[in-house]
């Protein structure tokens, strides 16, 4: 019988989701949301986001990367946005599949350009690892995969039955907390936690987060990161010089597995570079790609 959080009231359906933007694609371990927009002839990114937040903590990128005639592909991970809540371990194997069959399913024979953003960091650095052919390029921005300090609670979290316990008493307004401290400037914080709201009214969310916490997503990828040093494969990283979620300093690990990497600090920016200074990030990612 599965957990019951209250505030998880809405199903995703077929009639749900017929009301909602952008296209839904459905793939062996679910339904997956996506946008494909740009030329079809073009060179294509792939945007991976992180551990809660769906697909739309890539507006600003999505924008200007489609309107430099570039062909862009963003989807919400299983378990976040309007993607489906697949009963099944979230772990690195399952969000690596959910990219690849995505991938084959749009018909994408061509090596693609991946951008990663925090957890969307080890996911993208695997996709990179395990099919090097298949990635012309690989860019991160203030990407997760080396051991962070976890909060007292965290062990707590890991525990059968306790873990739903904290999560339905406490995950809540405390995600909102932890959402604020990825901004330097919380000015545009309001319209962000209001689209947030949105996919936590659906039923699987907290047992997705709480997976994913649990399968060693938000852990040390350290040995993938030094894959991808031993590749050919260009990187681009770049980092919120004010990142409270996972430190700056980390930039430093990165480096040192990735010889090739290409590094650009942010300035007053904190978690989310591109979406609080997207003119300086766009500019970076452009030039990059081009």
């Amino acid at each position: 019988m599965p957990f019951p959080y209250l505030t998880e009231t809405q199903t995703l359906t077929d009639e749900k989701r017929a009301g909602l933007p952008c296209d839904f694609i459905r793939i062996s371990d679910g339904v997956t949301h996506y946008e494909l927009s740009g030329p079809e002839d073009a060179p294509l990114v792939v945007l991976v986001h992180g551990f809660s937040v769906p697909y739309y903590v890539w507006d600003p990128t999505f924008a200007a990367l489609t309107e430099a005639g570039f062909r862009v592909l963003r989807y919400d991970l299983f378990g976040r946005g309007f993607s489906d809540r697949p009963r099944l371990t979230y772990d690195i194997d399952l969000f690596d599949r959910q990219l690849a069959e995505l991938a084959s399913a749009l018909g994408i024979t061509s090596p693609v350009n991946l951008i990663g953003l925090s957890m969307g960091g080890p996911i993208t650095l695997t996709y990179t690892a395990r099919r090097p052919e298949l990635v012309n390029s690989l860019a991160l921005i203030d990407p997760a995969g080396f051991t962070l300090s976890q909060p007292w609670y965290f062990k707590l979290i890991t525990l059968p039955i306790l873990g739903e316990l904290f999560f339905g008493l406490f995950v809540g307004e405390n995600l909102f907390e932890k959402l604020m401290e990825d901004f330097f400037d919380p000015k545009n914080i309001a319209e962000f936690l209001d689209r947030y709201r949105v996919q936590m009214s659906y039923r699987g969310f907290r047992r997705a987060l709480l997976s994913t916490m649990r399968s060693g997503m938000l852990g040390d990828f350290s040995e993938t990161y030094r894959r991808v040093g031993e590749l050919d494969t260009p990187v681009l990283l770049l980092w919120g010089r004010e990142d409270k979620t996972v430190p700056f300093a980390h930039s430093q690990y990165v480096i040192d597995a990735i010889p090739q990497t290409k590094f650009y600090p942010i300035e007053n920016a904190g978690h989310i570079p591109h979406y609080e200074r997207p003119g300086v990030v766009n500019s970076l990612l452009l030039e990059f790609l081009r």
